[in-house]
């Protein structure tokens, strides 16, 4: 095989797989480690992926990769609607009750369904918190919930509200359960995302929680982005779409972490 056809296959798996290892491609080319890495010099030459340790990663894997919320919000709508309902099944019953709702298009999903919650019975309440601008926005249209959203700046790729004002604020609350997004999931580094500023929000979410339920579609289960918020003991439940790969579900079971799949 030339060279150049050896590369446009190694592109090709990179852009299915997220990640390839020397070992996998020497094995699979029948070629030395070292050919290997000089492919890989050369592919990511021309940016069409990124050298990591032992392998490559697509550009889109790396740990400041972010898209805007608006290109997030056409991608697996399917998935996120499963993990909502999912979701909605765990928002407090009692007479009164309140939800933090962490900004991001899995948890905007389970904003859609609030705004269609009514109360159970006359005279029942449930607040709901939340940092997200276009999701405050959307629960503002139901009449039948109480609505706070946290003050700061506001992050443009993000529309979220991050910030010391907002850190503080949350210090100050304990809600019944706060649904969380993560850029990923890993057994070792935790919850993780890409941005510094909303990573404290995120972390100061689950510090004031009483009950912590993150929302995850498939591709962010064993993604490792920048910063670390939170550990996984720190976690109750996953809502997930996928079964996750042995090293995960492993590391969930120890740190006592219910996992749903929807």
């Amino acid at each position: 095989m030339f060279a150049e056809e050896r590369h446009q296959k190694i592109a090709e798996l990179v852009a299915a797989r997220g990640r390839v290892s020397v070992p996998e491609l020497a094995d699979l080319f029948t070629i030395t480690a070292e050919t290997v890495r000089r492919d890989l010099a050369t592919l990511e030459n021309f940016r069409v992926l990124r050298r990591v340790h032992g392998g490559a990663v697509a550009l889109d894997k790396l740990s400041m990769s972010e898209p805007s919320l608006a290109e997030r919000q056409s991608q697996r709508q399917d998935e996120k609607q499963r993990i909502a309902a999912a979701a909605l099944a765990l928002v407090p019953s009692t007479r009164t009750g309140s939800v933090l709702l962490d900004s991001g298009t899995t948890t905007a999903a389970l904003a859609e369904l609030l705004v269609r919650w009514s109360p159970a019975s006359a005279g029942d309440v449930l607040l709901a918190i939340t940092n997200s601008l276009p999701m405050a926005s959307m629960l503002s249209a139901n009449a039948n919930l109480d609505l706070e959203i946290l003050g700061g700046r506001v992050r443009g790729l993000t529309s979220a509200v991050v910030g010391a004002t907002a850190t503080d604020r949350l210090g100050a609350l304990r809600p019944d359960i706060a649904f969380i997004g993560a850029n990923g999931v890993h057994a070792a580094f935790g919850l993780s995302t890409p941005d510094p500023v909303e990573a404290a929000v995120k972390t100061a979410m689950v510090r004031a929680a009483r009950r912590v339920v993150v929302l995850v579609d498939g591709t962010k289960l064993g993604a490792e982005t920048l910063v670390s918020f939170a550990t996984l003991e720190q976690v109750d439940t996953l809502i997930t779409t996928e079964e996750p790969d042995m090293e995960l579900t492993r590391a969930l079971a120890h740190a006592g972490v219910e996992l749903v799949i929807a």
